[in-house]
């Protein structure tokens, strides 16, 4: 066998610290005070989630713009449908199992939080025979005679 010393160790490569280790900030005030160059930069918006900039001619923009919404269906009619339906002596849940709808959706249109639907809207006015949309609401609703 050969002679080998078990006692010395040769280090072929020592490993540079990783990027994490190099980019803390212990390591940069070593190198720092070895008088190695150490060069900073900032990234713009790192680790951040914006995409955009927002400028103040945005934010004056954003102010001046309409604000978009949705129509509601107005109380007036929430009203007719409420006195139609307890006319007839129905409940919303009635009312909403007869034409075949959800009761929130009754109860959204009685208290004007519901975004107008024709289909629903017609289906309620054939359900109580009051007129819920056009000029004269509240009045009967006039059976459609067909035309031959």
């Amino acid at each position: 066998m050969a002679e080998s010393d078990w006692d010395t160790v040769t280090v072929l490569r020592k490993k540079g610290p990783t990027a994490a280790q190099a980019k803390s900030k212990q390591a940069i005030t070593t190198a720092q005070r070895r008088g190695e160059e150490v060069q900073t930069s900032k990234k713009w918006a790192a680790g951040q989630n914006k995409q955009h900039l927002v400028t103040k001619n945005t934010a004056k923009l954003d102010r001046e713009t309409e604000e978009l919404h949705h129509d509601r269906v107005p109380l007036e009619v929430g009203k007719v449908i409420q006195q139609g339906r307890q006319e007839k002596g129905l409940t919303q849940k009635d009312l909403a199992t007869k034409i075949n709808e959800k009761p929130q959706i009754i109860a959204d249109y009685e208290c004007g939080r519901a975004i107008p639907n024709n289909q629903v809207m017609g289906k309620i006015e054939r359900a109580i025979g009051l007129k819920l949309r056009g000029k004269d609401i509240g009045q009967p609703l006039e059976p459609k005679t067909k035309k031959k």
